[in-house]
């Protein structure tokens, strides 16, 4: 089990932290993922690869800690992270614009939005994201490519 926690643990801690967008959130429920994979080892079916049975786990663990914290909002977090301190009217535009294109990003469908989580707040390659969803690298690539057209085309409204 420590050689696949070493091989993996880059890859789910990337992806936490993509769905969460808080460093230390992501490490707790990185070591949370291992726990419960530990725990349930024996239940995996190798039907998908280890690496995205454990980003499943790790998706579940993270809406559990969502539940349990229902005053922390994912889109608050990442408004916080993505926003520069230049000056305050720049600061709340691109607050504004921020949320906006965070709104957009919501009522894309769920694999759609996933992907573009993924790639752009965890900084995954498209071979790991399509790993992570079961599906292939280029329908990764598409994916984001349609989703970013979608969203480009909302903000334009």
């Amino acid at each position: 089990m420590e050689e696949l926690f070493h091989e993996n643990a880059k890859l789910l801690y990337n992806y936490l932290r993509s769905l969460c967008h808080d460093e230390s959130l992501a490490e707790e429920l990185t070591q949370e993922t291992f726990y419960k994979a530990c725990l349930s080892i024996d239940r995996y079916d190798e039907s998908c690869k280890f690496s995205t049975w454990l980003c499943q786990i790790g998706k579940h663990t993270y809406y559990q800690y969502l539940e349990k914290n229902k005053h922390v909002s994912p889109t608050e977090i990442t408004a916080e992270l993505s926003v520069t301190e230049i000056s305050a009217e720049r600061q709340a535009l691109s607050r504004i614009e921020l949320l906006e294109t965070l709104k957009h990003l919501h009522t894309l469908p769920e694999d759609m939005r996933e992907v573009i989580y993924l790639r752009s707040f965890g900084d995954l390659s498209f071979r790991e994201i399509g790993d992570i969803m079961g599906k292939s690298e280029n329908w990764a690539r598409v994916t984001y490519f349609r989703g970013k057209e979608k969203l480009y085309a909302k903000n334009q409204l």
